[in-house]
């Protein structure tokens, strides 16, 4: 079955609201994975230029052809990231996503996972949903779903550029 919303929900994932309205003290601390959707209705446009925050001296914009090709069209899920605990323990879903959010208000990020979002024309109306996992579970959930998402669409979800692996495999 391939990845969606019904899917994601039967998995144990939550949340499922548009990132301009998600509280983020509504998002669990502890570490998992989220997904990032179209939401019903969805009307694809890019933007000349990304919203995002500068990366070590990187403007985050690619052209718009270089978006096209990563576009996939039959899928709802556009991004596949993961919230670790961190060097320190003291990450997880909401202070990830809250990264994340803010990476699209032109903050600079720690990473710049995912910033082809925020060259999409109404990112503020994507959906977003999290599973929290134990963080030993992580990496190889995250690897998981991107390898099925790959085998549904023969590639990476649309701002997952990099295939997740499990170290050691």
């Amino acid at each position: 079955m391939p990845i969606n919303r019904q899917t994601l929900k039967s998995d144990g994932f939550a949340g499922f609201r548009p990132l301009a309205a998600v509280d983020v003290n509504r998002i669990p601390q502890r570490t998992g994975i989220f997904a990032v959707l179209k939401p019903g209705g969805y009307e694809l446009r890019f933007l000349p230029k990304s919203t995002a925050g500068v990366f070590k001296k990187k403007d985050p914009s690619v052209s718009e052809s270089a978006l096209a090709a990563e576009w996939v069209e039959d899928a709802d899920v556009v991004y596949i990231g993961k919230a670790g605990a961190g060097s320190k323990g003291n990450r997880g879903l909401r202070r990830q996503i809250q990264e994340f959010i803010d990476f699209g208000k032109g903050k600079p990020p720690g990473h710049w996972d995912g910033r082809l979002i925020w060259q999409l024309a109404d990112p503020g109306s994507l959906l977003i949903a999290w599973k929290e996992l134990p963080a030993e579970a992580v990496n190889g959930a995250e690897a998981g779903y991107h390898a099925r998402f790959r085998e549904d669409h023969g590639r990476l979800p649309f701002a997952n550029l990099v295939q997740a692996r499990v170290k050691g495999k």
